[in-house]
């Protein structure tokens, strides 16, 4: 009997004194791993390790995360004008890991955890200005990483504000969730961003409640499918006190899967925008759906597009990703709006668009046999009131009226259109298609 205690407490000293020192090695890794990971996945961003001082049972690093190209720098570009990567601020992450299949020494910090795994981890934010200046970020990410890991992060900010000169931000509390799993590429999220509002005396940009959640996994076509859902209840700008734009609720639920080889989506989409000059306040539904797209060629036509974003010639664009489009649409699918309706004061504009790709020969495949073995429809339906406010403002619009595009119909202007077998008929007269303009 007591050499089974002796044996149990000569157990408990290895796990408390020694683990640490072998598991710090295996949390420093997944870590790293998981940045990597979230590096790879972004495909803009590149993560550096700039410092690692690892101890017996704690240790500390030091990451930095810069924007490299993509999206990303596109956008930053089209509020600041042409830059470079170097011109932009990098993200510094400053972390501590209590390690130890029962990290101990996490419990002297706030939110410490006894729960086994690799480690126990927290972890500060600050931006890192071209000039060298550093800002520190509001806000705690504490985080666990797991016994294969796995890390599992929670971003906490209390409600706060801060000023530099003119300029006052504030913002409400948030707390975002996200897990991710180096080893199969998983990743799962949800979160709540309280008000943000920043500004000046002359222009306040103000976001109200966010909230979103979700779940993504890679395929091996390169492909990320999962469920999305986000919620906000508002985001304006107001310049003199007025509002000058933006959205006053929005509401976006979407899913995409694989089945077999294909990959199949749908997306629900509800908004509220603010005034619109000449038009008055405008609400958006659209539904959406996709089915039987070739995954292999669609990541193919993804990685295409997102390699050649920073190219200025969308011709040289098309033709980076030619080849994989034509195997995309060889291989048949469908693109259905249900519906894509918007409100305005005056009215509601209703369409739908239905597009069905049949299969076809990739060998013998070309534009123009895509166009003949296409079956398409389109329904729009607009108010009489829209359609005389659109012909004030752009006269040409009348021509499509006198052509027989529109047809009156009641209070409404209507439009009917097929295409099936290369012939288009439009609210039921045939519409000549120049075959050889095509591609």
């Amino acid at each position: 009997m007591k050499k089974g205690v002796v044996a149990v407490l000569i157990i408990l000293a290895i796990v408390v004194l020694v683990s640490p020192a072998i598991v710090g090695r295996m949390a420093e890794k997944s870590v790293s791993e998981n940045l990597e990971w979230a590096a790879r996945e972004s495909g803009e961003v590149s993560v550096t390790t700039e410092s690692f001082a690892r101890g017996w049972f704690s240790s500390e690093g030091q990451h930095r995360i810069e924007i490299q190209d993509g999206d990303l720098l596109l956008a930053a570009e089209s509020l600041l004008g042409p830059l470079t990567a170097d011109q932009l601020p990098v993200l510094v992450v400053n972390t501590k890991i209590d390690h130890g299949l029962i990290p101990f020494s996490s419990m002297s910090r706030e939110k410490g955890s006894l729960a086994p795994g690799l480690g126990s981890a927290i972890s500060r934010l600050s931006v890192e200005l071209p000039d060298g200046e550093l800002i520190e970020i509001p806000g705690i990410i504490y985080s666990e990483i797991g016994l294969v890991g796995e890390l599992q992060s929670h971003y906490e900010l209390e409600s706060g504000s801060f000023e530099n000169g003119s300029t006052t931000a504030t913002w409400g509390p948030t707390n975002i969730n996200i897990k991710t799993d180096p080893r199969t590429g998983e990743a799962a999220f949800d979160g709540n961003v309280g008000s943000v509002s920043v500004g000046d005396a002359v222009e306040v940009l103000t976001l109200d409640q966010l909230t979103f959640e979700g779940q993504q996994q890679p395929t091996k076509y390169g492909v990320m499918v999962g469920d999305v859902a986000v919620e906000l209840a508002g985001l304006s700008i107001a310049a003199g006190g007025a509002t000058s734009g933006g959205v006053k609720s929005m509401s976006l639920n979407a899913r995409s899967e694989l089945e077999g080889d294909d990959i199949n989506a749908l997306a629900d989409l509800t908004a509220e925008l603010h005034q619109i000059p000449q038009f008055g306040e405008v609400g958006l539904e659209v539904v959406f759906n996709m089915e039987g797209a070739d995954a292999d060629a669609f990541g193919r036509v993804q990685r295409g597009l997102e390699g050649a974003g920073n190219s200025q010639d969308p011709v040289a664009s098309f033709s980076a990703v030619e080849k994989d489009l034509q195997q995309l649409f060889a291989s048949g699918f469908t693109f259905n709006f249900e519906r894509f309706d918007i409100t305005l004061p005056a009215g509601t504009v209703s369409s739908r668009f239905l597009f069905e790709f049949a299969e076809e020969d990739p060998a013998t495949f070309d534009w123009s046999s895509l166009l003949l073995s296409t079956e398409a429809s389109i329904d729009l339906s607009i108010p009489e009131v829209i359609v005389e406010m659109i012909a004030q403002v752009e006269p040409n619009f009348a021509m499509a009226i006198g052509a027989g595009y529109l047809v009156k119909r009641g209070d409404a202007y209507e439009l009917e259109a097929e295409l099936k077998k290369g012939l288009l008929t439009v609210n039921g007269a045939p519409i000549p298609i120049p075959l050889g303009a095509m591609p």
